[in-house]
């Protein structure tokens, strides 16, 4: 089987996606598709499997050029996509959701399905259980077997590691590797240079919508970084100076959220401070950043911030106070879908009366997208931007005047050059005085830019260290509940 792309191009007004694109993959190859946020690699991924249509150009399977339509076009051709959040409906059971896009499948004979295909790669699954109860992780295999038995031959990830433990990680490799090995074309889609290099036979790079390269791998990765961006990238170095007054407060803070219980938490944060927070997913980080937010009513306790006790008080008063929340989720919780990034500057903005100088408001909004490199236009809708665009557009509405920044994964899905970029104005602030507070599953991030680093687990703090006197394998035991001493 052979898979080709043929002068694929696809614009979205002033911004061309797709310039052109054009690759060949081969049967058995796991293929990489590399480039920085916004080359063009979702795009190209989404036109190959029928969720969107190309301006112009082919989709070759087998010497033969397919009518990509939709993806029940793509799934007829033998082609499936795993999308950056799994394809899932949240309401129905495992097994439900296996069947979907298979309506008149027999039950009993898609159960016997689900379990044989989940057991050949070392995937459990319970049928019967809501598929709202699985990780990120646990979802992407449900949707791995679901694409199989609906008859893939070409499987195409989209940045698939964003969101799930290392141990879920290692389990979706070796389950690409033994596709490959019985044929299938893998196509994986990464900003990642290790995890492209690590798993894939050879890569295709993108920029600016266009492939600028096709390299066999291993390949240097000084050569790779320099086809992404056209240039080296230097990470930001945090220059750790000495520690204003006092930001906020927190004194025997009980939270509760959900599964999670935070109790008796004490933390002292000053201005120019870092602090991280590192643990597995839901051991408490994310109800720390909310109570502090405003989003989460403490039970008891104080939090004291901008000279006020607000433990309690509604989110906007936490905003007086100085205190600005920037969540994981950019387009679920920080942006709005339909709206344009010039109408997102006027929703941020303070108020200047009922009517609308819009001339004004685009000649802002154009200045501001120059000042923080957004790739896409005034007239953009946030749902149309990047992951590292729609984070540079967060932090361009951010006011001037915050005291506590906290954040959730500030650079979870971006490429070296937007986090380098993400770093270096978030370190600005804190040279203006702003402490930040922000959770990272990557051990590295939380290392480098930490004053303290604060370790949760199943909703306790079990830590509290000073980042340059700590290296990432204590910090990794720490995480998974065990302390080398």
């Amino acid at each position: 089987m052979s898979l080709e792309l043929r002068d694929i191009r696809k614009y979205f007004g002033e911004v061309r996606a797709n310039d052109g694109v054009s690759i060949r993959v081969e049967r058995g190859e796991l293929h990489g598709l590399l480039g920085e946020n916004g080359a063009g690699k979702s795009t190209l991924m989404k036109i190959l499997s029928g969720f969107i249509e190309a301006d112009s150009g082919e989709v070759v399977v087998d010497d033969q050029v397919i009518a990509m339509k939709s993806p029940r076009d793509a799934i007829a051709a033998g082609i499936g996509m795993l999308h950056q959040d799994p394809l899932v409906f949240l309401p129905f059971s495992v097994l439900e959701n296996f069947v979907l896009g298979n309506p008149r499948a027999d039950r009993d004979q898609a159960r016997s399905e689900l379990l044989r295909l989940g057991e050949s790669f070392g995937f459990a699954f319970e049928p019967e259980a809501p598929v709202r109860t699985l990780t990120v992780g646990e979802r992407q295999q449900l949707e791995i077997v679901r694409l199989l038995w609906l008859g893939a031959k070409v499987l195409i990830l989209d940045e698939p590691t964003t969101g799930i433990s290392a141990t879920q990680q290692a389990l979706l490799f070796e389950a690409l590797r033994t596709l490959a090995g019985q044929g299938m074309i893998v196509i994986f889609v990464s900003h990642k240079l290790e995890e492209v290099e690590a798993l894939c036979d050879r890569v295709t790079v993108m920029r600016r919508g266009r492939a600028v390269g096709d390299v066999p791998l291993p390949a240097p990765i000084d050569r790779l970084v320099e086809m992404m961006f056209g240039r080296a990238v230097k990470v930001a170095e945090r220059d750790h100076r000495g520690l204003g007054d006092v930001a906020i407060e927190l004194a025997r803070l009980c939270v509760d959220d959900r599964l999670v219980s935070l109790r008796d938490l004490d933390l002292l944060v000053h201005r120019g401070e870092v602090i991280g927070l590192a643990g597995l997913e839901g051991s408490g980080q994310r109800t720390l950043l909310r109570s502090c937010a405003g989003l989460l009513a403490p039970r008891s306790g104080r939090l004291e911030a901008g000279g006020a006790d607000l433990a309690g008080h509604p989110y906007h008063e936490h905003r007086e106070a100085g205190i600005h929340y920037l969540p994981a989720g950019r387009l679920e919780e920080g942006l709005i879908r339909g709206v344009t990034v010039a109408e997102h500057f006027l929703l941020a903005g303070e108020r200047k009366g009922p009517i609308i100088d819009w001339d004004s408001a685009h000649d802002e909004a154009r200045r501001r997208i120059e000042e923080h490199s957004i790739v896409g236009t005034t007239d953009s809708p946030a749902e149309s931007l990047s992951g590292g665009n729609q984070q540079r557009l967060l932090l361009a509405m951010m006011p001037a005047g915050v005291d506590v920044l906290l954040m959730e994964h500030p650079t979870r899905g971006l490429d070296i050059a937007s986090a380098d970029w993400v770093w270096s104005r978030l370190l600005e602030r804190v040279e203006q005085g702003t402490a930040i507070i922000f959770s990272s599953a990557d051990l590295d991030e939380l290392l480098r830019y930490s004053d303290r680093i604060i370790v949760f687990f199943a909703g306790r703090v079990i830590a509290v260290l000073d980042a340059a006197d700590t290296d990432a394998v204590r910090l990794a035991h720490l995480i998974g509940g065990k302390d080398l001493g």
